[in-house]
């Protein structure tokens, strides 16, 4: 995430999209800050309504990465992880051969369950992150279960998956912190720090307020953690923000995250800088649509590119009655 991107140049992070419903010519795109590509509603990636494994009729959390020159023999040029929030969750698999879909569910989902064998049985998990990790050369996927704790598991395939370990919970933030969720990690070297890699995430308290954390590492492994909030909702003017992302454009490192209804539904950014040490709020980045599938509210991007054309492939309708939707840059 580190590189320097030009005013269109994709935001290049390896992700994906799906098959679909609307045209994107109907719809209008949502107006983008400087250097930032509008995107407009494209289709859904696929109908949630006939997956195999669906158990709750909501999904969360796209993450879309290439396979190309790093998983032989896959499935497809990209692969779509995604989840039910909702008990039990499973952390789930799609694929396709381009960003534009359509999107194939894989028949054995979920890949990850909320019970591991000598690691974990919880309620649920959800929220799937994954990361290329060249150094490693395998996926290291990030999901939570429960909602206090970020996991870790690594997969040179992208489908079988070894369980590492726990990187975040709520006790390695202040006293008061309820949660710890929704995190995504990026290569993005912070000298000063040590740091090659950079976690951002959701933070509640018992305030019940939700707020934006970060913390940053030297092998995406092992972590240190702010104390403070990067970017707090009163900032902003809403009540709770969420799953945020990070992209590194105009020379700059920024930091995309969604709004709760009453505050818009939408999806806001923030300039942090390439240090993390600003705080330019620049608001609105993304609108929902009133209608389907957004139904005002729109959250937990990803982005790619694919034949020089960006996608956005995000979280479409209101909580625990998501679907998967996929907006191309016009």
């Amino acid at each position: 995430m580190s590189r320097l991107w030009n005013r269109r140049a994709a935001l290049k992070v390896a992700a994906g999209t799906g098959l679909g419903l609307v045209a994107a010519s109907a719809l209008p795109a949502s107006a983008a800050p400087p250097g930032f590509p509008a995107y407009k509603y494209l289709r859904t990636a696929f109908d949630k309504n006939a997956l195999k494994y669906n158990p709750t009729g909501e999904l969360i959390f796209p993450c879309v990465r290439g396979t190309a020159g790093r998983i032989p023999g896959a499935l497809g040029r990209f692969y779509l992880y995604y989840a039910p929030h909702d008990a039990p969750g499973g952390i789930c698999l799609a694929y396709a051969n381009s960003l534009g879909g359509p999107y194939t569910e894989y028949p054995a989902n979920p890949i990850i369950s909320r019970v591991w064998p000598g690691e974990y049985e919880v309620s649920h998990v959800s929220s799937p992150h994954a990361m290329w990790n060249e150094d490693s050369k395998e996926i290291f996927m990030y999901f939570h279960g429960e909602n206090t704790v970020t996991r870790l598991a690594r997969s040179k395939d992208g489908i079988n998956f070894t369980y590492d370990k726990e990187v975040l919970s709520t006790r390695l933030l202040p006293a008061g912190t309820t949660e710890t969720s929704y995190a995504r990690v990026f290569r993005h070297d912070l000298p000063a720090l040590g740091a090659r890699y950079v976690m951002v995430f959701m933070i509640n308290t018992t305030a019940n307020r939700r707020s934006i954390g970060w913390g940053w590492s030297p092998d995406a492994r092992n972590w240190t953690f702010s104390q403070s909030p990067l970017i707090r909702p009163e900032e902003v003017g809403a009540r709770d923000i969420g799953a945020p992302h990070v992209v590194s454009r105009n020379g700059s490192t920024y930091v995309v995250y969604h709004t709760n209804i009453e505050a818009g539904g939408s999806m806001r950014i923030t300039e942090v800088g390439n240090d993390f040490s600003r705080r330019v709020h620049l608001g609105v980045f993304h609108a929902p649509m009133a209608g389907a599938p957004d139904n005002g509210r729109c959250a937990a991007p990803s982005f790619g590119t694919d034949g020089g054309v960006e996608y956005m492939i995000y979280e479409a309708g209101t909580r625990l009655n998501g679907s998967i939707a996929i907006a191309r840059a016009v």
